[in-house]
């Protein structure tokens, strides 16, 4: 039970520490990190207007600067509060797939891949580039596109593959709309990929589609 004396907007807090912070519901853990609201709003009714305003704290989190900034009670300084929140959490995903490190299991690929590119409101196409142990050499991001495609060209691929000396490669992408279904362009683009890559004798592992919660495997699907 909360301490009736304890501050209305504080009360998050205190449920946090007594019960953990899965115990709270989106307003009540963004209220924790925003701290203060503003005249006449306090902090928790403040933080539930904007999870409805942007959806969800995922599209507060991955909102523009601008649009973060032009919300009364935001500004720069909570900006770069969020966009550092959000990048110290990357590094710990990654933690698994340092550069050097084998691959140890696929979740913590996914893991990983969600990471890297769960976020970004327009599509991105990503390789992680393996030595012949699978040890990651190289996370490149290779092709940014819109909000539903992004233009990948074999042939820069290659070249890439081949300067970061990879024996094995993973393909990623994410798609900004959520639904991590692989279409069938996907599909036939891993299949002109591997093909390419076969020539110079470079393995194409997996292709990952990224959505929101979830991450798709062509390998594991046959779709390869």
């Amino acid at each position: 039970m909360a301490d009736p004396n304890w501050p209305s907007d504080e009360r998050p807090r205190e449920r946090l520490l007594q019960h953990g912070p899965q115990s709270l519901s989106d307003a009540e853990l963004l209220a924790i990190f925003l701290r203060t609201g503003t005249a006449g709003t306090p902090v928790l009714t403040m933080s539930r207007d904007l999870v409805i305003r942007f959806g969800g704290l995922r599209g507060l989190m991955t909102a523009s600067r601008q649009q973060f900034c032009s919300i009364k009670g935001l500004g720069q300084a909570k900006y770069a509060q969020v966009q550092a929140a959000m990048e110290m959490a990357r590094r710990v995903m990654d933690e698994p797939l340092r550069q050097g490190d084998p691959l140890k299991s696929p979740d913590d690929t996914r893991r990983f891949l969600t990471s890297r590119l769960a976020t970004y409101p327009h599509e991105v196409f990503a390789g992680l580039f393996l030595d012949n142990r699978h040890r990651v050499l190289q996370y490149r991001e290779l092709f940014r596109g819109t909000i539903d495609s992004a233009a990948v060209y074999p042939r820069e691929v290659v070249r890439q593959a081949l300067e970061d000396n990879a024996a094995a490669v993973i393909f990623a992408h994410n798609h900004p709309s959520g639904a991590a279904e692989p279409s069938q362009t996907d599909i036939e683009l891993t299949r002109r990929l591997k093909d390419a890559l076969a020539l110079v004798d470079i393995r194409v592992l997996d292709h990952m589609v990224v959505g929101h919660g979830e991450v798709i495997s062509l390998a594991e699907r046959g779709l390869m």
